[in-house]
């Protein structure tokens, strides 16, 4: 197969979402099974920006430069990754990870795919008055909403938001939390939210506006905060199950990360932010990409 024909056929097969298995070489190291979830921008299942998404972009260019892998691409949610990680009965690899200890315990990670806003928590505009105690200096006290009687929040089932929001959600009283494991977990929270069964949603700003968008449910009707003591940025990762085979392709991951341009990634993934938040984003990325504490 030519080259063009090749890079057709990865893009086709990774926008259907179909589980995808291309030619093993007489020199394979073995399979690399790929695990994408749906989480606009960085990966995105239906809709009209169907496989537009910044990390639907990068694995195409992965899968490429690894020849020596035979490649499988399945779409699964968050339970399910986390499941087939832990496992390791092959070589799993999740591209969308954020780095935290217990992760690491069961996961080889590669070195800085992607940097993206941080998580934060959205209220609907219709309850703004009703947070204000929450709200101040244009963050959320998520410690003081979890701690105030008859407040509930959502999020999506064995999710990590980062370091700060994970304590304050191990924490929590298990009838504040409404989790979410079905592979529309933010689809399903929203209605929640909308039907007033929970006062806020936590994610990614563009990933909550674009699953609003197909709730029918207005983004001026939607209100953003970070979180109060987090980063402004995270980092994305790709996690791979910790065998040898696992750590060896982290191996390769991490070479073959070295050579692919960032600038087009980085331009992709801003695209989905507003003009403010794009503008801080592009000026900052140079410096929060080579200034990364994790391993």
């Amino acid at each position: 197969m030519a080259g063009g024909a090749k890079r057709r056929l990865l893009r086709l097969c990774l926008i259907t979402g179909l589980v995808a298995t291309w030619p093993l070489p007489a020199s394979a190291e073995g399979t690399l099974t790929w695990l994408l979830r749906d989480l606009p921008p960085l990966t995105i299942f239906e809709g009209p920006k169907k496989g537009q998404g910044a990390l639907d972009q990068l694995l195409p260019k992965l899968i490429e430069r690894l020849p020596e892998y035979q490649h499988q691409v399945l779409h699964v949610n968050r339970a399910r990754g986390t499941q087939m990680l832990r496992a390791a009965a092959s070589t799993t690899c999740d591209p969308s990870m954020l780095w935290t200890p217990e992760r690491a315990q069961y996961v080889a990670f590669s070195a800085q795919a992607l940097v993206v806003v941080s998580n934060g928590v959205m209220i609907r505009r219709s309850q703004q008055q009703a947070m204000a105690p929450f709200i101040a200096a244009g963050e959320f006290d998520l410690q003081g909403f979890l701690d105030t009687p008859g407040t509930r929040l959502g999020a999506t089932a064995e999710r990590s938001y980062g370091p700060v929001i994970d304590d304050r959600l191990k924490h929590a009283e298990s009838h504040k939390l409404a989790l979410h494991y079905g592979n529309d977990a933010l689809g399903s929270l929203l209605q929640m939210q909308r039907l007033g069964r929970l006062e806020a949603v936590l994610g990614y700003w563009p990933e909550i506006r674009y699953h609003a968008l197909q709730q029918q449910i207005a983004a001026d009707d939607l209100r953003f905060f970070p979180i109060k003591g987090t980063a402004p940025y995270q980092r994305i990762h790709i996690g791979c199950s910790d065998t040898a085979e696992g750590r060896q392709a982290i191996e390769r991951i991490n070479q073959v990360l070295r050579d692919i341009p960032q600038a087009q990634l980085q331009q992709s993934y801003a695209s989905w932010l507003d003009p403010q938040t794009r503008a801080h984003y592009l000026q900052d990325n140079p410096r929060i990409f080579q200034d990364s504490p994790e391993p």
